[in-house]
């Protein structure tokens, strides 16, 4: 069996097309991400899923948002509805039991479609001044409870046999403009970025897979945004220490300059183990594939790793879990 590309893709519908069976199959991703567009009830989603890893002829991981809250792409009528990280946090009586709980529920939704990735949680520290596109996804404005919170968080969704993304590393709490749309600068001190924004991923770097933020810190590197800077990955390596396997965030987001095939190669040279595209187009989807490389030494053992990570669900009542969540809540 051929190794998979350093890869993750994203295909256009709720059912794959011909010509998307055929370019997976050329491409060989690591694995697929889901969106709001493909997805319409359990069965054509379960559906779907099994389709993708079909085209692969294996069990690639398969990802998605769900967040809860804005950032979630299963809702209503048939998933349930989330309030906002941050709203949760200022409303539930024990905010830790309810973030595991959160996770623990969402992963049994998740699994129940075969979705065995989440990218949660945030370990983003919410400030005044966050950019509302991210602030209450954010569970909290000081590190220790962020940590306390994404923790649970990670903890219930891997209960669940869900592996948990950490994101977006190294921080992005600061960032005063929408990295979808344009390029968020930090130009705060390094020791204050130690001391707070850096904590929170520090203390998660065991998770098995993290995620980066397109943002621009001039402090440590005054041209290169985190995902395709080797110096903020060594940073997020070394002085982060995150050990696990990285993947760009959506590499067509508007924050990073050039075609997406150079912020492929950019973010690969830089020492991201994954490049993830999102929006389903086939050309981009086809070049990726071209420039990236099949997965190979450090690289490949870390996506390994995180694919061993997940285990088996705990067999806990979710009815019950459910039933405890919104009696934190009421």
């Amino acid at each position: 069996m051929s190794t998979p590309r350093q890869l993750i893709l994203g295909c256009a519908g709720p059912r794959l097309t011909p010509a998307e069976r055929d370019l997976f199959a050329r491409a060989d991703p690591w694995g697929f991400i889901l969106f709001a567009r493909n997805i319409e009830t359990p069965s054509q989603l379960a559906a779907l899923v099994a389709e993708l890893r079909a085209a692969l002829g294996r069990a690639a991981p398969v990802l998605i948002d769900q967040e809860g809250g804005r950032v979630q792409r299963m809702g209503p009528p048939h998933w349930r509805g989330w309030l906002p990280p941050l709203e949760q946090t200022a409303r539930a009586r024990d905010p830790q039991r309810a973030m595991y709980l959160r996770g623990r529920l969402i992963a049994t939704e998740l699994a129940a479609v075969g979705i065995d990735v989440n990218c949660a949680p945030l370990a983003d520290i919410a400030r005044p001044d966050t950019h509302p596109f991210l602030r209450n996804r954010c569970y909290a404005d000081s590190p220790a409870q962020v940590l306390t919170l994404a923790r649970a968080m990670a903890a219930g969704l891997q209960a669940g046999g869900v592996l948990p993304v950490l994101k977006h590393i190294p921080g992005h709490g600061r960032a005063r403009s929408d990295s979808h749309l344009a390029l968020p600068f930090v130009d705060t001190p390094v020791a204050e970025l130690e001391a707070t924004d850096f904590a929170p991923f520090r203390a998660l770097a065991d998770l098995p897979l993290g995620m980066t933020g397109h943002l621009l810190f001039p402090a440590l590197d005054a041209e290169a945004p985190v995902t395709v800077s080797p110096r903020l990955i060594a940073l997020i390596r070394n002085g982060i220490g995150f050990r696990g396997a990285l993947m760009t965030d959506d590499i067509s987001m508007q924050a990073l300059p050039g075609p997406v095939t150079q912020r492929a190669a950019a973010a690969l040279t830089a020492g991201c183990d994954l490049v993830l595209h999102c929006n389903g187009n086939p050309a981009e989807m086809a070049t990726l594939a071209e420039i990236c490389p099949p997965l190979a030494g450090t690289a490949l053992a870390r996506c390994n790793a995180a694919l061993a990570a997940k285990a088996s669900p705990d067999g806990a009542d979710s009815r019950a879990l459910a039933r405890e969540y919104d009696q934190l809540l009421d």
